[in-house]
């Protein structure tokens, strides 16, 4: 089907939450701002409360709703699956998706466990279907910037890696877990706490920037050690994911990082930094001042040596020619419009686009590490080969 010389693309999504709405208005935008063959049409939306799913369809225009996956999925009117629902769920629906020859997108992180993850990307890869798993941090344009500086040679051989991601939200301990809008908190529907939510997006941008990481020594916390339950809040439940998490790492080119996530950094709604150290320069970036790079080159006259701040909004920096003019900002939303930008050139051009499921499963290959490092209190191995091709 063809509309105005675009293929159209019928998109089924399964689940109406904050990542329902944030990959629901990439499908909108991005035809408005890309030049591409693929035109995503908001076929159904697919959530368990239908009412709840009907007001969805309305404010975003999906045409049709469903109340069951495997009935989405077996529809003939739809060609992508987009899962944007709890962990504990993305296993199930990913191989029914793939094995259906369905196109698959998913959610962060790809799975409950690196054993899942490997089914998935092996269901993937042996239905031959085009996947992505949504890392949309990838997508900030001064991160792939800083991918460009380091591949160019400009900050020469990397000494060191940090990464940071620092959230407020739940130190109160009247916060509850469970239910549609906390299930985060609960380790049947979530896997794991700060450690898959939050860590797993630094190890994949991590992955990205500097390559494989070998080896991780972690710790966890928990702080709060019961919740209210939202379903129940007469009741209460031991809490069983980590509210905090930090590790050391070696990576495979030879340099060290660490990295620490937590959810009870007073003052701090998502600082997610990074810093590389280089032979000659270093790179530095936060989340919350995305739109700043900051830059440090040793060769420099000395006279002129410093911390030089780029502002990454003009057309020749990444993704930007497709939006404002010089020094009018782009933020959040737009990580996931340039994610389905790219996805749908690699549909036009054939070309796997990254991350795919394979690429998750080493995300989740080192996540898996770190928790065992945690509770072993020895570091522990985190470059096995997932024998799949990237």
């Amino acid at each position: 089907m063809t509309r105005v010389g675009k293929r159209i693309l019928n998109i089924g999504m399964i689940g109406r939450g904050f990542m329902g709405r944030a990959h629901s208005n990439a499908y909108r935008q991005v035809s408005q701002f890309f030049e591409l063959d693929h035109r995503p049409c908001l076929q159904a939306i697919c959530a368990r409360d239908p009412e709840k799913a009907r007001v969805f369809a309305d404010k975003w225009g999906y045409q049709s709703v469903e109340d069951d996956w495997r009935r989405l999925i077996e529809r003939k009117d739809i060609d992508l699956i987009d899962i944007c629902t709890p962990n504990n769920t993305h296993f199930e629906i990913a191989v029914a998706a793939a094995q259906a020859g369905k196109i698959v997108l998913c959610e962060k992180p790809l799975a409950m466990n690196a054993g899942e993850a490997r089914r998935m990307a092996q269901a993937v890869q042996e239905a031959k279907v085009p996947n992505l798993v949504w890392f949309n941090y990838r997508r900030v344009p001064a991160v792939v910037l800083s991918r460009r500086i380091i591949d160019e040679g400009l900050i020469g051989r990397v000494f060191h890696y940090r990464a940071t991601f620092l959230q407020d939200w739940t130190i109160s301990a009247d916060v509850p877990m469970g239910g549609d809008a906390l299930w985060r908190l609960d380790k049947d529907a979530a896997g794991s706490g700060v450690s898959g939510d939050l860590i797993t997006h630094n190890i994949d941008t991590a992955l990205y920037l500097n390559g494989p990481i070998d080896s991780v020594c972690a710790m966890v916390d928990t702080f709060v050690k019961e919740r209210p339950l939202q379903s129940d809040p007469s009741r209460t439940e031991q809490v069983r994911i980590d509210d905090a998490c930090a590790f050391l790492a070696r990576f495979a080119n030879g340099s060290t990082g660490t990295f620490e996530a937590t959810r009870y950094a007073r003052g701090h709604k998502a600082r997610k930094t990074l810093e590389i150290n280089g032979e000659l320069g270093s790179l530095w970036w936060d989340l919350e001042d995305l739109h700043q790079l900051h830059y440090f080159s040793h060769r420099d006259p000395a006279s002129l040596r410093g911390w030089r701040t780029i502002l990454v909004t003009n057309p020749e920096h990444p993704y930007m020619a497709n939006w404002w003019v010089p020094g009018c900002n782009i933020g959040y939303e737009h990580t996931f419009i340039h994610t389905l930008a790219d996805f749908l050139k690699g549909l036009e051009t054939g070309e796997a686009v990254h991350p795919t499921f394979a690429d998750a499963l080493q995300t989740q290959i080192v996540h898996d590490a770190v928790l065992r490092s945690a509770v072993q209190k020895t570091w522990a191995q985190s470059s096995e080969s997932s024998g799949l091709t990237l």
